[in-house]
């Protein structure tokens, strides 16, 4: 082989070698830049400059979600700042409601009411979720918010709304989320705590970390 070729030879093996690396890297991580960049339009309560960052990727129309949705709130109230908490919206297929309920949320963020709208969503979960198109529940949820109404209805289908739930859940499959809820503490996936209490502590045990 001359001389020429084998320089070629070794330079495509090496480029060869450090993509399957960080192909290798990437799939064995699932904290992917998805899950951990916080940008200026994400939904969050808490301390935006606190040293721990809780991402909650959820689904509006999940049990599971509603049962941790009172958790993550204490959460955030209870440790507000010391702690991050930002909501992802990740609407199941198995949900055929969840992805409106999403843009609701979204909707009603525009006139600065997307928390209240979340916990409605939550709290009256077994209200809407059974129901073959649950918009209408949702503008009722708005007038009770006091919410613009015709902007509201307008919003609901806006292509950024859509967007904007799209891009989280494109965030989230980035990041290999599977199911909801899914947690990311700093970055790293963690198994969902059973308890308030635990979770509290998967905190604390950061905090310790960064001190």
């Amino acid at each position: 082989m001359k001389k020429e070729n084998r320089i070629w030879f070794w330079s495509i093996a090496i480029i060869i070698l450090v993509a399957l690396t960080l192909i290798i890297i990437n799939i064995a991580n699932p904290n992917t830049q998805g899950s951990t960049v916080i940008t200026d339009k994400e939904w969050y309560k808490g301390n935006s400059e606190a040293q721990v960052t809780l991402i909650e990727y959820s689904d509006f129309q999940c049990p599971a979600c509603a049962t941790y949705y009172q958790m993550i709130n204490k959460i955030a109230d209870d440790m507000g700042d010391d702690v991050q908490v930002v909501f992802r919206h990740y609407p199941l297929s198995s949900h055929p409601q969840a992805e409106l309920a999403a843009r609701a949320a979204e909707a009603a963020g525009q006139q600065d009411a997307f928390w209240q709208m979340h916990d409605k969503l939550f709290v009256h979960q077994n209200t809407w979720s059974n129901q073959s198109d649950a918009k209408d529940i949702f503008i009722g949820y708005a007038e009770e918010l006091s919410l613009d109404i015709a902007r509201f209805k307008s919003d609901i289908d806006n292509n950024d709304i859509k967007d904007a739930v799209k891009d989280d859940k494109r965030s989230g499959n980035q990041a290999l989320v599977e199911g909801t809820p899914t947690l990311f503490l700093n970055g790293q996936k963690i198994n969902n705590p059973r308890s308030y209490d635990k979770l509290r502590q998967a905190i604390n045990d950061e905090l310790s970390k960064l001190q």
